[in-house]
């Protein structure tokens, strides 16, 4: 059995080396009816083997985080534009002594917003250090989606702490790669997003929503819509900057207009203290 697996992984090796050598010489790529399936990118592009990409891009992150033991996460979501005090204190120098309006108040608006990237750090290491001190089974680990910003600052909480933690990326027009915070083997890259999402969803215990644009809103509501319809389990989801999302949504206009009810308003909860967040979360499942 030992000797098929390594001649079959050979194979499979031998395949990719092949092709890797054929763009190392600048050779271009044709369709090849001769070439093994599973190492064929014009086959596996085509718009028919579709369902496949789906399949391996659920598995692929689905097996590399059963091997490390990822079976309970907190997903932390949140602006990919704001960065760390430091960061942003350097930018506002910059930008003062240039002497550009456009440029200070840009830099300005960096340093008020800088405050979050510190804030969901400290959650991020909250949760860390009290998972660290538990059995393997019973671990929380941080997941994001594995971008700059308010992701890496919660990779990065993680990491200040020694944990592991998980970014689940996407590949977009402008190409970025996972924060240098998340562990290696837990640095996932998705095309679909689709995909992304349900994987944020398939070890989620709670969510926290930083302030955020469109990403972060549509990753909310479709939390909120997959445990308001109960297609998700209950699960504690926290909006972390009271004053951002209580002008950004006003959600109790949609129950005076009654597209939902009043109890859905029970499904999130307000804070803007990490020990509050953690807490919230904590209390749910009686940690």
């Amino acid at each position: 059995m030992d000797a098929n697996t390594q001649l079959n992984e050979r194979r499979l090796a031998d395949a990719w080396a092949e092709l890797q050598s054929h763009a190392a010489n600048g050779n271009p790529l044709h369709a090849d009816a001769y070439r093994l399936a599973f190492a064929d990118p014009e086959f596996l592009f085509r718009r028919e083997t579709r369902g496949i990409r789906f399949q391996l891009e659920m598995l692929k992150p689905d097996l590399g985080q059963m091997e490390q033991g990822i079976e309970n996460t907190i997903v932390v979501y949140g602006s990919a534009r704001f960065i760390a005090p430091d960061e942003a204190d350097a930018q506002l120098l910059e930008a003062e002594a240039s002497g550009d309006e456009v440029r200070l108040q840009r830099a300005r608006l960096a340093v008020r917003n800088a405050r979050y990237y510190d804030l969901a750090r400290q959650f991020a290491r909250l949760v860390a250090e009290h998972s660290e001190r538990q059995q393997p089974a019973d671990r929380i680990y941080i997941c994001t989606g594995g971008g700059p910003g308010i992701m890496e600052a919660a990779n990065r909480g993680a990491h200040d702490a020694g944990a592991l933690n998980v970014g689940l990326n996407i590949a977009l027009p402008h190409e970025q790669s996972g924060n240098r915070f998340i562990s290696p083997t837990l640095s996932f890259k998705f095309h679909y997003f689709a995909l992304r999402k349900m994987h944020f969803m398939m070890r989620a215990k709670a969510l926290v929503a930083f302030p955020g644009g469109f990403g972060t809103l549509d990753e909310l509501f479709e939390v909120l819509t997959l445990v308001q319809t109960k297609k998700a389990k209950p699960v504690p989801i926290v909006l972390f900057g009271t004053d951002y999302w209580k002008r950004l949504i006003n959600f109790e206009v949609l129950v005076e207009e009654g597209t939902i009810s009043a109890q859905d308003l029970g499904l999130f909860h307000y804070t803007d203290d990490p020990q509050e967040a953690w807490g919230l979360i904590k209390s749910f499942y009686q940690l």
